[in-house]
């Protein structure tokens, strides 16, 4: 006999999840990938499982006790496969969200298909910052920066689009990338209409180029949410990969008619490319943090201090958005967040113009 659709609880995201669980035992179903499922014990030594679920725009940990009516069908489950997971949610505190009287199944292929398609607010928000990409660097004035954007994103647009920001710390999903430098992009532009000195073409292409080598160190396939490790990614890190990549389209420009006429222009091509591959190469902004070179250029520094302003506040909003509230507008520090974060006072509401 089939359950009655009418009779399901609301199937949300796991972001939504985190945002309306609390004390109180809330019914929803979730449909996730397993990234990985590890067998660990608790300091009395009996089994647990702990798995980590993920979706397109979040990630779960899901601890599975042997005294769990589960726990035999949760052992028998494989890293990569896709579930709905139906429960009355609430959050414990000691342990986060926990699932209580939980039902499992495995998604059928369409149900895998609608989950891989993400959720339609993100996926509509994703789709709209590759157009502001797309925009603003086709407005560039400088034919070289210009093409090697539109190469860019000719070339590689497609894996930009599910490739994450970082692995865990800020913009951690697919596509985040994506977010993250069409937020960077807004940022600096309004900063170069400040600094009007700031060379804004060679800005605005930094801010593309800065974390292109994560497209081989924290893409997504294009079957899933769990991001593999990258054998490139690994061995050369994303600044690295980023050099050679702008330097391979670089060289492939120069092999296009169009390029014919750039000898002519000042400041000569060799100095473009070499300005660019200094944002990127500095863009962390400390030796220790991985760049082999200091910020030594305006726009250098700019790129550096936009990039490090949109991650934060990135890790922020997450912060008040899971983070378990100590007191009243105090909220538990998070990894890594060095400090308990506050809620942010209210701006003052505008206030109606008399006729």
């Amino acid at each position: 006999m089939e359950t009655d659709p009418n009779d399901l609880p609301d199937l949300i995201t796991l972001s939504q999840l985190k945002q309306v669980t609390g004390q109180v035992p809330q019914p929803y179903r979730i449909h996730a990938q397993i990234e990985s499922r590890l067998e660990k014990n608790t300091s009395a030594g009996s089994p647990f499982y702990e798995l980590k679920l993920v979706d397109a725009g979040d990630s779960m940990i899901w601890r599975v006790f042997d005294n769990n009516p589960l726990f035999h069908d949760v052992g028998a489950l494989k890293s990569g496969l896709f579930l709905e997971l139906t429960a009355q949610w609430l959050n414990t505190g000691k342990y986060g969200i926990e699932p209580r009287q939980a039902h499992l199944k495995l998604l059928n292929d369409s149900e895998k298909v609608s989950l891989l398609a993400g959720d339609p607010a993100l996926v509509a928000r994703q789709n709209q910052d590759f157009a502001d990409i797309k925009a603003a660097t086709q407005a560039l004035r400088d034919p070289r920066l210009r093409g090697i954007c539109a190469l860019f994103l000719e070339r590689h647009g497609e894996r930009f689009k599910r490739t994450a920001a970082a692995r865990e710390n800020h913009h951690a999903r697919r596509g985040g990338l994506v977010e993250h430098v069409a937020q960077m992009m807004r940022s600096a532009m309004a900063l170069a209409s400040v600094y009007p000195d700031l060379n804004r073409d060679l800005l605005i292409a930094g801010v593309l180029f800065h974390d292109s080598g994560k497209l081989w160190e924290n893409a997504y396939p294009e079957q899933g949410f769990t991001m593999p490790y990258h054998i490139h990614g690994e061995m050369l890190g994303h600044i690295t990969l980023g050099l050679e990549l702008v330097n391979k389209l670089w060289r492939e420009l120069q092999e296009r008619p169009e390029s014919a006429d750039w000898s002519l222009l000042e400041p000569a091509n060799d100095q473009v490319r070499l300005h660019l591959l200094h944002l990127i190469a500095s863009h962390h902004g400390e030796l220790q943090y991985g760049s082999p070179v200091l910020p030594k250029t305006p726009e250098a520094i700019m790129l550096h201090y936009v990039d490090n302003i949109d991650a934060k506040m990135e890790m922020l909003r997450r912060g008040y958005e899971n983070s378990r509230e100590l007191a009243p507008g105090v909220f538990e520090r998070f990894r890594p967040w060095p400090v308990n974060i506050v809620s942010p006072l209210a701006s003052l509401p505008a206030q109606p113009t008399s006729d």
